[in-house]
């Protein structure tokens, strides 16, 4: 069956702080990424049920408005050194250490300053972390966002373990979000084995990598398929480093006429690394499979041009790396260098079109889509960032048709528009006109998941996305202008989708294996859907391709337009359209064209003839000739009769 060769580097030498350097501590026990489940916390009081031990999570997040549900963190019912959370292992646990955060809140300020540890293997009989002959106090946090990490002196082995604040802000009360660090003890019987319990078989590179990591796991992925791949890069951050892209294709390094061009793009946020490692594991997978000789997997390389850029903001990466997965917080290296919200920093186009539609003047003024990019955005003292810049020019470059974004900290798929309709509102469902197939391409990742679409699974933070499969139009969640999935959509062919891929945007490395169970399916099944829809060429009578003909679907008020060869494709659901093709200075051309359900776009090409007026000035242009401009012979009436001027 060929090559499965296993991929591994050599660690680095790194901060003691990096989660994978070399260290005795364990790993986060689960209480970020929800496997501990809420039935295993406890306390001794609480403020209100929103306020519970459930909500005594790190990293997770209160909603703007804060309610009895959904607020950011456990909070005491009483002020006094009584007060206790308490997580239950289930199972006999070495516990290492304890990762603490104050309540996540835009109202309040609360955090709890100095704690005591306590181990039980009962619940009833407690000990407490010692320094000799005194009760061992931590100290804790000094604001309420960023994470403090104390490590046990000595490893406790227990079931239970509490955290009892003894010391808080003076401004506000005894409220606080946390994570155990924990190795569960041997189990031979297997009798604790953990219930829906994940592994893999696949032989990857599960770590997170540093820039100069992720650069050279990319080169030994290229020399593992130098037929099937290719590295470039789209241009560099604002520190100077690069922003490599990997393309996989049986042809790399050339658009092929009728082969559709994907993109899957990750680290926009620089903190969510999830993503950044799940393309890093993904070009690994399929360079393996490729090898072994995988069908589905030669079938997709062979069939389509895949694009995958696994870090847009290297910048903003490195110094949540450097933190490491459970210190970087909920925002560290999230912003470009120069603080920019690189996924919203694109232009306004809603605003454009929207406001042409009101005026009407599409299509006689205005298209209804490629619509342009204003002059103000393109200026040099504009506020976007350099890695927006090279974003931009390489979706004008190449003629993608789909693409997916990766990003953290929830789970969920979003499409456009991003941006509400009307001005003001903080959420309203904005649908685009391709809403049918933007929902279709969603709920295409969100079943495929493991979690995603899963109606019992525990809400990450506020909202419950189970509920509508996992998916969502996203102004219906909040508003963004500028985002780049809206710019996609408005400004060329391509249509983009953000896809929230885990409640913790930066897990402990030890996830990453199940993190690639919940995703890989999901990732594949999408890229897929390239193929779904109508794809042809439109054509002169000579037989040569048409460039920038433009594509009308009957009843989508959205056209997309050929490439360079005269290609395109154009995503849709099932059904029977009508289709016209047309270009500047050919006569239009009408078609039903009939797309199926078995996977493959329906072949619908078209022929243009050049319109009488274009072939007229063809010729003249050709022989370096004028028009003849006859005269005008006007007709004037006087006294019932018409007069002559020659």
């Amino acid at each position: 069956m060929g090559d499965r060769r296993f991929f591994k580097l050599p660690l680095p030498m790194c901060h003691r702080a990096i989660c994978h350097s070399p260290s005795p501590e364990c790993p986060p026990m689960g209480m970020e990424t929800l496997k501990i489940d809420d039935f295993q916390l406890h306390a001794s009081t609480i403020k209100r049920y929103g306020l519970g031990a459930h909500r005594g999570r790190l990293n997770i997040q209160a909603g703007l408005y804060e309610d009895d549900l959904y607020d950011g963190g456990w909070c005491a019912g009483r002020e006094d050194p009584l007060q206790w959370l308490e997580v239950d292992a289930r199972r006999l646990t070495k516990f290492t250490g304890v990762v603490s955060q104050g309540r996540s809140s835009l109202w309040s300020s609360d955090w709890v300053t100095s704690y005591k540890v306590m181990v039980s293997n009962d619940s009833h009989t407690w000990v407490t972390l010692r320094n000799g002959s005194h009760d061992l106090i931590f100290t804790g946090n000094r604001e309420k966002e960023i994470p403090v990490r104390n490590v046990f002196p000595t490893p406790m082995v227990g079931r239970y373990l509490r955290i009892n604040p003894r010391s808080w802000y003076g401004g506000g009360t005894i409220c606080m979000r946390a994570e155990i660090l924990g190795c569960p003890m041997p189990d031979p019987n297997n009798y604790y084995h953990r219930r829906n319990e994940v592994t893999t078989t696949d032989n990857l590179d599960f770590r997170h990598h540093s820039y100069k990591d992720m650069r050279q796991l990319m080169k030994v992925v290229n020399d593992m398929c130098p037929n099937i791949t290719r590295i470039y890069n789209i241009g560099k951050s604002h520190n100077g480093l690069k922003l490599y892209a990997i393309e996989i294709s049986d042809n790399p390094g050339e658009h092929e006429v009728g082969e559709p061009e994907f993109r899957y793009l990750a680290g926009s946020h620089g903190n969510e690394a999830l993503g950044r490692e799940l393309l890093l594991l993904l070009m690994q997978f399929m360079c393996l499979e490729y090898r072994s000789g995988n069908p589905r997997i030669r079938h997709l390389v062979d069939q389509t041009r895949i694009h995958l850029l696994p870090s847009v903001n290297p910048d903003g990466y490195e110094k949540a790396f450097q933190a490491g997965s459970e210190l970087c917080g909920w925002s560290l290296g999230r912003w470009s260098q120069d603080g920019m919200d690189i996924h919203h920093n694109f232009p306004d186009l809603n605003s454009i079109l929207w406001e042409a539609e009101v005026k009407k003047w599409i299509p006689r003024k205005m298209h209804n889509h490629h619509v342009a990019i204003p002059g103000w955005y393109q200026a040099k003292n504009a506020t976007v960032a350099v890695e927006t810049r090279a974003l931009v020019a390489w979706m004008e470059k190449l003629p993608f048709v789909l693409g997916g974004n990766l990003q953290g900290g929830e789970l969920v798929v979003t499409f456009p528009y991003d941006r509400t309709r009307t001005q003001g509102a903080v959420r309203e469902t904005s649908p685009t006109p391709d809403d049918h197939v933007f929902r279709w391409l969603a709920f295409s990742y969100a079943s495929t998941h493991r979690l995603m679409a899963d109606a019992s699974r525990r809400v990450c933070h506020t909202e419950d996305f189970a509920k509508e499969d996992g998916t969502i139009n996203g102004a219906s969640w909040h508003t963004a202008a500028g985002s780049m999935n809206d710019f996609s959509y408005l400004h060329t062919n391509c249509l983009e989708l953000s896809m929230y891929v885990g409640c913790d945007k930066f897990p402990h490395e030890s996830e990453l294996p199940e993190e690639w169970e919940n995703n890989r399916e999901s990732l594949l099944v999408f890229m897929e859907q390239v193929h779904r829809g109508l794809k042809g060429v439109v054509k002169d009578l000579r037989g040569q391709g048409i460039a920038n003909a433009v594509i009308s679907v009957e009843g989508i008020g959205h056209d997309i337009r050929t490439a360079t060869d005269g290609d395109y494709w154009r995503l849709l659901n099932p059904g029977e359209y009508q289709v016209t093709a047309r270009a500047d200075g050919y006569s239009l051309t009408r078609k039903m064209c009939e797309v199926g359900y078995e996977m493959g776009a329906t072949r619908c090409d078209f022929t243009l003839g050049r319109t009488n007026l274009s072939r007229i000035k063809e010729i003249m242009e050709k022989f370096n000739k004028q028009p003849i401009r006859l005269p005008v012979r006007p007709l004037r009436a006087r006294r019932g009769r018409q007069r002559r001027w020659w």
